[in-house]
C-alpha cells in the first residue's frame, strides 16, 4: 500500500486535506499567491478549511486580511473548491 493512503486517512481524521493538496499548497505557495505575498508570508497549517498564514509584521497582517477574500478564491482555484474557507493571519514571533 502506498504511504499516502494511510497518511491521507490520518490527515482526514484530523480535519486536514489529502497529502497531495497539502503538497500543492506548501510547495507552490508563491506561485499561487504571487511572488510579493509569497516572499513575505508562509502558510503554517490548514485544518478544517482554515489556513493559518505567518506574516513578518502588523503591516503585512493588515494587508493579508484585506486580501483574504481574493486569496481564498485563488487558493481554491488551484487546490479545489472549498479546500480553504478562511484565512487566519499570525504575526511571527507571537
Amino acid at each position: 500500500m502506498p504511504l499516502g493512503t494511510p497518511l491521507d486517512r490520518v490527515l482526514h481524521s484530523l480535519g486536514a486535506p489529502p497529502t497531495a493538496t497539502l503538497g500543492a499548497l506548501f510547495g507552490s505557495w508563491s506561485d499561487i499567491v504571487g511572488s510579493a505575498v509569497g516572499g513575505a508570508t508562509s502558510p503554517e497549517s490548514l485544518e478544517d478549511g482554515v489556513l493559518t498564514v505567518a506574516v513578518p509584521d502588523g503591516g503585512w497582517a493588515s494587508q493579508l486580511r484585506w486580501m483574504a477574500p481574493d486569496l481564498v478564491t485563488k487558493l481554491n482555484d488551484q487546490l479545489g473548491d472549498g479546500v480553504v474557507t478562511r484565512l487566519e493571519v499570525r504575526v511571527r514571533g507571537r
